[in-house]
């Protein structure tokens, strides 16, 4: 295989553009028809489809070691490498948890051996051992091991004493924590959303405001001791509004939010569609229109998938006994890029959204077609229709309330380092 590769005739932000990879970076990017075609490259002709970077997916599970039979690393990986992350930053709730260095060095090989070009594995360290809330994890020994960032994700951190003192040891290693936001009282025994539609289909529900509780604790917490704090799956008004305050303050507190609480609301647990039943739960339409602003305005920093495989006999049962989770790897970027289609945002937003922000934040390497960067990017297709399945999914799990729904925009060929990977 050549070292060289020359990607031809791509569209990039509306421009038509040629581009030459060498030794895994770019080398060199003009508008198409203004480069030479180098000696012993490989060509390969982009058809006009659109030209990305490889996106990051800040909050994944990939559920090795110990839950296997949902999703695996290399299962995983496939699902990221068809559908357009180059890398994916994978969460601590794993048996056993992700609490120990050795936990981290195994996700870290068995991804480099199954997939050893990429996507790229970044390890989330647990930020309590256990996950219990109780005892710090070892954190110098999970970054040194490769942890990107701690957290407690799927479970919140209530002794406020506690976090505090997780989020000043992860700024000295220079590492993130990233906050579950979730009062577990208000949540306890909750289902979905609470509102009218819980009230309907007799569903206890919680409320949002157990969300922006954890939020404004969060927001005073970062503006007191002046250290960053990463905001996981916001999904209601009340804590964009909160945010939206903190960043006009100056506190330095960033956010994700998940393509689903762009476009469903809690109306798609009506039928008690399990595929639809996920933590935060889907909110109101008012919530929807609120996230929809704030990632057009940035008051959001990225997208995230919170991709959360699980085996259909896991959602085949009835709604108070289903996991929380959507698989999202697959779907991601054909989901928003139909909020490209419908006018919310532009293909820079996408670009910012689930590449550039994700990476500063997280102090990952980015691929902005400057010569020097790493040749990660995908060709998109944005006029190619698909329908959601099991055959059209790479991921080992199809738990999404998309499935069957037909989606217009789909990733044609991705490559990392030069090298085509899927």
């Amino acid at each position: 295989m050549s070292d060289i590769l020359f990607l031809r005739n791509a569209r990039l932000l509306g421009t038509p553009v040629d581009l030459i990879a060498r030794d895994g970076v770019i080398a060199a990017i003009g508008e198409h028809g203004t480069l030479d075609t180098p000696a012993d490259a490989t060509v390969h002709d982009a058809g006009g489809h659109i030209l990305f970077p490889s996106f990051i997916d800040a909050h994944v599970h990939l559920r090795e070691p110990g839950f296997e039979y949902k999703e695996d690393i290399a299962s995983g990986l496939a699902a990221a490498a068809h559908g357009g992350f180059g890398a994916v930053m994978c969460m601590a709730n794993t048996r056993p948890v992700n609490d120990d260095a050795a936990v981290t060095r195994h996700i870290i090989e068995t991804s480099l051996r199954h997939w050893p070009h990429g996507p790229r594995v970044y390890p989330v360290g647990a930020a309590t051992v256990g996950l219990k809330g109780t005892e710090l994890a070892p954190m110098a020994e999970l970054a040194a091991a490769g942890c990107a960032a701690f957290s407690n994700d799927g479970a919140p951190v209530p002794d406020t004493e506690m976090f505090r003192r997780a989020v000043e040891y992860a700024a000295d290693l220079g590492r993130v924590v990233i906050d579950h936001c979730e009062d577990p009282y208000l949540a306890k025994g909750a289902h979905m959303n609470e509102g009218a539609t819980s009230g309907r289909v007799g569903v206890k529900g919680q409320p949002d405001v157990g969300e922006a509780l954890h939020v404004a604790r969060d927001i005073l917490l970062a503006d007191y001791l002046g250290l960053p704090i990463h905001l996981a799956h916001i999904s209601c008004r009340r804590s964009v509004e909160l945010i939206a305050w903190a960043k006009v303050r100056g506190v330095p507190v960033t956010a994700e939010t998940c393509p689903h609480y762009l476009i469903l609301d809690d109306t798609a647990l009506e039928n008690y569609d399990t595929n639809a039943k996920v933590n935060p739960p889907l909110r109101t339409p008012d919530d929807v229109a609120a996230l929809r602003e704030a990632v057009k305005s940035g008051v959001i920093d990225m997208f995230v998938t919170d991709h959360a495989p699980h085996a259909a006999h896991e959602k085949e049962t009835p709604l108070d006994e289903a996991p929380n989770g959507i698989s999202g790897l697959d779907t991601a970027v054909a989901l928003t890029w139909g909020l490209v289609r419908e006018g919310l945002l532009t293909e820079g937003d996408l670009v910012r959204l689930w590449n550039r922000e994700p990476a500063r934040v997280f102090g990952l390497p980015r691929n902005g077609f400057e010569p020097g960067d790493p040749a990660d990017f995908f060709l998109f297709d944005p006029d190619e229709a698909w329908v959601v399945s099991r055959e059209t999914m790479h991921s080992k799990s199809c738990n999404t309330p998309f499935l069957g729904h037909t989606l217009t925009g789909r990733v044609k060929a991705h490559w990392m380092g030069g090298r085509r990977i899927a």
